[in-house]
């Protein structure tokens, strides 16, 4: 019945998604249509599409698994640190400033308001490669943990589930790009809301309750503590959670294909009820997720673990599935299939439209064209879905070649180090230099790759004593000191470096004190 079910379910998204595509196709036929959607998206749509992008199959499976078991209850602050900081700080802060500023550049992607904001080509072009470099591993880093879902239901290869998945989320974004995304990622995070509500529910119940299933975790033991470590306000590490919140969370300002969508705003108006709706799907869908990798441990019993005792974070939440309804069970596949083609999408309308427009149509001396520049952004995007699909496989094939994993782990990091405070003192701060901006790349991406050298070579950080040790202990602390980093380097570095031609920077940003008439319902005198 299961089975029957599942199958169902899915026919019905894929038509659904695949229907989206096809409608939207006329929104498609020029850049602007095709990256931004004519800057002309609502409300629902882009905090839908923000949200959908933001949580993917990542945090469903792995994360709220990994952090569940670690932290207890507690790590549900990181959902509610994803709604607070990454989701309402972001709009708030970024959301409108980033929509005045890009359509007063003519700036469709990162690379190009970096270029356009710190007047440097190079900047544009180092900036494209970091694109490059570290958002394949993280796009193939979406298929993770379907695997072990899918396991439940249907007895098939795991590479027929990720090639499914690749070739119907590229039909839909190759016919109707940004708005196809855009409407089919309102649809999938609809799902999203309703699959986490159900999946609470019916885990509690399975539990006798959320008292009764609070009681039982707090009777396990941690490290140091008695009981009550892993229902207690905080959870047995608070150090490493407030880490995890702030990467998980403040890392989202400095992501290409989140503050992407902030491009794409209609107006004044959209922005504020962006922000509630973002936030409110937030608190549910992240919040929800974590609260319910809280619980993890009382299926101790029924998880796999690794060769050194160690548990399989992955197969945390569906080892809780698996006791649950057939129709429970539906609705979780199609709720992990949303979350991670909603977030693929956005990925690799990113990446195609970073490499078409920042590095193959400067190189391009006679120049293309619109129809040219969306063909060829439609080839790049069934390039780089083909390519995190075949990463994905060989993962999964050969877990020898841990590179893989390990380049996936510190692709976050490495964006948010090397973006984060650019983009962030490019819209306030008008002496920014170019000097700093390139400073802090290199920062970024060199924090990075030193983690990524250390998870490889398996080095033993702990007796690097307690902050070295702590900071290159995982590619979450050193991600955040990444990014915080950034936030230091960049005023100090401006300190000391050329700044930028004063009436040039006060005529750039002239475009935030434009005065404009509006409607009292939508601003008051």
């Amino acid at each position: 019945m299961t089975i029957v079910l599942c199958s169902i379910f899915l026919i019905v998204f894929f038509a659904v998604m695949i229907t989206v595509g096809f409608v939207t196709r006329k929104n498609a036929r020029d850049v602007n249509g095709f990256v931004l959607g004519g800057r002309n998206v609502g409300p629902w749509l882009t905090a839908f599409a923000f949200g959908t992008s933001y949580f993917s199959a990542v945090i469903f499976v792995g994360y709220a698994g990994q952090f569940g078991w670690n932290f207890g209850l507690a790590s549900t602050w990181a959902g509610l640190g994803n709604a607070l900081i990454g989701s309402l700080l972001a709009w708030r802060i970024l959301g409108r400033r980033t929509r005045i500023m890009t359509q007063s550049l003519d700036s469709k992607t990162m690379p190009d308001y970096f270029e356009k904001r710190y007047g440097s080509k190079a900047i544009k072009i180092v900036a494209s490669i970091i694109v490059f470099i570290f958002l394949i591993p993280y796009t193939a880093s979406l298929y993770n943990g379907l695997s072990s879902l899918f396991g439940m239901v249907f007895d098939i290869p795991y590479w027929v589930i990720i090639v499914v998945m690749a070739v119907l989320t590229g039909i839909y974004v190759v016919f109707g790009g940004y708005m196809a995304t855009a409407i089919n990622d309102f649809i999938q995070g609809i799902i999203m809301l309703i699959g986490i509500i159900a999946v609470i529910a019916a885990v509690l119940n399975d539990n006798g309750g959320i008292l009764e299933a609070s009681k039982r975790l707090s009777e396990i033991p941690a490290e140091g503590w008695t009981s009550g470590a892993y229902s207690s306000f905080l959870g047995p590490d608070p150090l490493s959670l407030l880490f995890v919140v702030l990467l998980t969370s403040l890392g989202t300002w400095g992501l290409p294909q989140m503050v992407g969508k902030f491009y794409a705003i209609k107006s004044e108006n959209d922005i504020q009820k962006g922000t509630t709706i973002s936030t409110i799907f937030a608190i549910v869908v992240a919040g929800g997720c974590y609260f319910l990798g809280g619980f993890g441990r009382l299926y101790a019993d029924k998880i796999q673990y690794r060769d050194n005792g160690a548990p399989l974070f992955d197969s945390i939440i569906p080892s809780m599935l698996s006791t649950l309804p057939g129709i429970i069970v539906a609705i979780v596949i199609v709720l992990v299939l949303s979350a991670s083609m909603s977030t693929l999408s956005s990925l690799v309308l990113t990446s195609s439209s970073t490499f078409t427009l920042d590095v193959i149509k400067p190189a391009y001396k006679k120049g293309l064209d619109e129809k040219k520049q969306v063909s060829i952004m439609r080839i790049l995007l069934i390039f780089f879905i083909a390519v995190s699909a075949v990463i994905a496989i060989i993962k999964d094939s050969y877990p020898g070649l841990t590179f893989i994993a390990q380049m996936m782990g510190v692709s976050w990091g490495a964006l948010a180090g090397a973006f984060l405070a650019p983009f962030l003192y490019g819209l306030y701060w008008k002496k920014t230099s170019k000097v700093s901006v390139a400073v802090c790349f290199v920062w970024g991406c060199s924090l990075a790759i030193f983690q990524f050298i250390i998870s490889m070579t398996g080095i033993d950080v702990s007796s690097w004593g307690p902050v070295l040790g702590f900071i290159f202990k995982s590619s979450i602390n050193s991600g955040v000191v990444a990014m915080v980093g950034g936030l230091i380097i960049v005023p100090i570095v401006t300190l000391v470096t050329k700044k930028p031609d004063k009436e040039e920077m006060d005529k750039m940003f002239e475009c935030f004190d434009e005065k404009v008439s509006v409607p009292k319902k939508e601003a008051l005198d």
